[in-house]
């Protein structure tokens, strides 16, 4: 009984029941959708606080503004190679395997009404410049609509001011932190229900969908599945060996989150959690405000793999023949649709859309033929942003000379009790596992 204390394990039969519910009795599998819902929700009601306390407070703490502007220009640096790495993959494999093969599917025959919201939002999106999409008309606005960027902007300028302000600040500084804890706490309330929601989000994905629908485009979902787990185990296994801690490890540390946006096919559902377990890790509390929160937007390794995957797909589905030049152009275009997703799902059918606009040789119409399956490749390329953002967090923390390799190392071998900072008999064994820089932060 003491194993079905632990989260992971509720989230799993949480899991485990939502399918039994979709596939045995569909119907009232739908009718779970307000659970995985209304977890989402609030977890989303936090996010952008969450967001300013953290990137605020950390940016006041850097030494010198001159950080700040070093950490950001890694950080990009590391996201573009890395997306363009997955794109490249998701290219390569799509050729070789040909998962759209044999179809042999009439463009004209396909029903274009259900992109038309799709591509209605690409135009809105096309009017407005990037500059324009990333300034906020107000900051209560961008607070309210939970835009990531917007209120990135705002805390990372919050926490200059901060900085500059020195002494004078160092009240309000310590309100913002002691704020930003509390916020942590309300997570911890709500993420005890992450198996109800992730229950509700399962059962509605398995009984609106069905098998059948996988048996249709199967082929493309095993090598949309075949080709994110190689990424993660050779891409970024690599960097992670790189940056000093291993890939498995660091899985089993994030094994909570994984099941949860498993479950309910977004990563913002494990925002403030991730950020307060990379802190615990040895990650700085700028780096992962930095980081992290940017990642959600341009670092989206698993949409990257989905962006290739899916337009090579279409292409091969309509018999639409690419040039090897034709596919450096897409793969150009893609470098710059896979940018600016929230990271939650539906998000990148809107990066696709855009994608098969701009490229004007495949057929936008031929985005209906994944729209049945888009949740199902949802949930794995959820998993694959949010690993991929924490390994971000991890490299950039150690670029920056501000990771401790051995404590992380000692953490990620620890029981899961000590990774979890739960009080021990042993105080000193505790504290000996866990990072120094984590320790003096809590102890301040």
């Amino acid at each position: 009984m003491r194993v079905l204390k632990h989260l992971y394990v509720q989230v799993l039969i949480g899991l485990a029941a939502g399918i039994l519910v979709g596939y045995f009795w569909p119907d009232l599998g739908v009718q779970m959708k307000p659970f995985g819902d209304t977890f989402i929700r609030l977890i989303k009601m936090l996010i952008t606080l969450v967001i300013f306390c953290t990137v605020s407070v950390g940016i006041a703490r850097m030494e010198n503004l001159k950080q700040v502007g070093r950490v950001g220009l890694k950080t990009i640096v590391y996201f573009e190679a890395v997306t363009t790495v997955a794109l490249v993959i998701g290219l390569v494999v799509a050729n070789l395997l040909h998962p759209g093969s044999g179809l042999n599917i009439d463009p004209k025959t396909l029903d274009t009404h259900a992109v038309s919201h799709y591509v209605t939002e690409v135009h809105a999106q096309s009017n407005t410049s990037f500059l324009e999409e990333i300034v906020p008309n107000s900051v209560v606005g961008a607070f309210a609509r939970g835009d990531l960027l917007q209120v990135l902007l705002f805390s990372v300028l919050f926490g200059i001011a901060l900085s500059i302000m020195s002494r004078r600040s160092r009240f309000l500084s310590r309100v913002i932190e002691q704020s930003g804890e509390a916020l942590m706490r309300i997570v911890e309330m709500i993420m005890r229900l992450a198996p109800l929601g992730a229950f509700g989000a399962m059962a509605f994905t398995v009984g609106k969908y069905g098998i059948s629908t996988l048996q249709q485009l199967g082929l493309l979902i095993v090598c949309f599945y075949l080709t994110s787990f190689l990424f993660i185990a050779l891409v970024l296994g690599t960097i992670c060996r790189w940056a000093g801690v291993g890939l498995w490890p660091l899985l089993k540390y994030l094994r909570e989150e994984l099941l949860i946006v498993l479950g309910t096919s977004t990563t913002e559902s494990v925002l403030p959690r991730l950020m307060e377990k990379l802190e615990r890790l040895g990650c700085p509390k700028p780096v992962v405000g930095l980081v992290l929160p940017t990642g959600y937007s341009f670092n989206l390794d698993g949409a990257a793999i989905y962006l290739t995957m899916t337009s090579l797909f279409i292409a091969q589905a309509t018999n639409t023949h690419l040039t090897l030049l034709q596919q450096i152009g897409l793969l150009a275009i893609l470098m710059v649709t896979s940018k600016g997703g929230a990271g939650v799902a539906g998000a990148a059918l809107v990066a696709l859309t855009a994608t098969l606009s701009t490229h004007n040789i495949i057929p936008v119409a031929g985005i209906t033929l994944i729209l049945g399956i888009d949740r199902v490749l949802n949930e794995v390329r959820a998993i694959v942003n949010m690993i991929g953002n924490a390994v971000a967090t991890i490299v950039v923390a150690r670029w920056e000379g501000a990771f401790d390799v051995q404590a992380a190392r000692k953490l990620l071998a620890a029981p899961p009790e000590v990774q979890r900072g739960e009080p021990q008999a042993n105080a000193s064994d505790v504290n000996d596992m866990a990072p120094p820089a984590y320790i003096q932060e809590r102890s301040n």
